[in-house]
């Protein structure tokens, strides 16, 4: 090798950026297909891909793949025990871990754009219509709204289910015999939804780069703006929670203690990436930290101290970061983008 070979292939090097701690002590995988979805179980972390496929991943073992749908997973949640999946292909799928699938609903050509579960309720929606089934129920209840549902998220009791539309959110509540509603009224689309930890709220992301949120008790609106992309992240963090949301160059995260919430108050800026958009974030279990994912690739871990610096936990890779999950005992995180990448490591370094 020349001198000028020599010192290229330096300078090239120096250019490249050191794997973080946690990249060289994880396991990398390339699935060839974008990650779109993912969900922490009872035992395990479920992961969706655009090829149709369901991959499980245990502590200590290889990953596992069921082939789920014929076309892309669009959503996936849990009840704990069982997931739940959504397909472009019309397919409502309960997967077990071990592999087993049992379709609950096939809508043919129409997609199942949006899950949730709670206990032993399933929900999923197809166009305008939100589809309930109870228990051991074999024909679902049915639930019509004017226009796509964009959304689902029942609150922690699982006595409500928010669903997002064009317009607004409508609250169903589970009574002893039937579904009952109520509309919260906001102009604009609206995707996805959620309520706070405490019931007390509800927020939804919008096609609009904002997110809205209602004050349950009085609906009073609360309007959340100035973001220059679209949300497509947002998680509640702490006992007093913040909502920390994606969609600018860092994570906002918005202040929802006190009986007003954001009301005139300023949200905490944390996890600065310079021009980069945040896609996702994930807390950090029983702490009030959070992982920040970037467009380019990189992920950030941050507390939510704006005087207190991130730390990479992933360097850029060039491909929107669209999923980040932590094990249900805090042992593992699992990191994927948009080009199929998987990094699944230890979360502590003594692990």
């Amino acid at each position: 090798m020349s001198d000028r070979e020599k010192f290229l292939k330096e300078k090239i090097s120096s250019l490249v950026p050191k794997e973080t701690e946690l990249e060289s002590r994880g396991e990398h995988f390339d699935f060839h297909a974008p990650v779109t979805c993912s969900v922490t179980t009872s035992h395990s972390i479920a992961v969706g891909f655009g090829d149709g496929k369901v991959r499980f991943f245990f502590e200590g073992e290889k990953p596992s793949t069921i082939d789920a749908h014929n076309g892309v997973v669009l959503s996936i949640a849990t009840n704990g025990e069982y997931i739940f999946t959504g397909g472009d292909d019309g397919r409502f799928l309960k997967l077990s871990q071990n592999g087993d699938i049992v379709e609950i609903a096939n809508f043919n050509s129409r997609w199942v754009d949006s899950v949730a579960a709670y206990k032993d309720i399933m929900v999923c929606s197809s166009g305008r219509n939100v589809y309930i089934w109870s228990g051991d129920q074999k024909k679902a209840k049915s639930l019509e709204h004017s226009s796509t549902v964009g959304g689902l998220a029942f609150d922690h009791t699982g006595k409500r289910l928010a669903v997002s539309s064009y317009g607004g959110v409508t609250v169903w509540e589970r009574g002893e015999r039937r579904w009952t509603s109520k509309r919260l009224v906001w102009k604009g689309s609206h995707s996805k939804v959620g309520f706070s930890p405490d019931g007390k709220y509800i927020v939804t992301s919008m096609q609009e780069s904002e997110l809205h949120g209602w004050r349950l008790r009085d609906k009073v609106d609360l309007a959340m703006r100035g973001y220059p992309a679209k949300i497509k992240s947002f998680a509640w963090v702490g006992d007093t929670p913040h909502l920390a949301t994606s969609g600018d160059h860092q994570a906002i995260c918005w202040p929802f203690d006190g009986k007003d919430g954001p009301l005139g108050r300023e949200p905490v800026c944390v996890a600065d990436c310079g021009k980069q958009i945040s896609t996702f974030i994930e807390p950090l279990t029983g702490e009030k930290a959070i992982f920040v994912g970037f467009n380019d690739g990189s992920v950030l871990l941050s507390e939510l101290d704006e005087n207190k610096n991130p730390f990479v936990i992933r360097n850029p890779k060039g491909s929107d970061i669209s999923a980040i999950a932590i094990s249900p005992n805090r042992s593992h995180i699992l990191i994927g983008d948009s080009d199929g990448n998987i990094l699944w490591s230890t979360l502590w370094k003594n692990n």
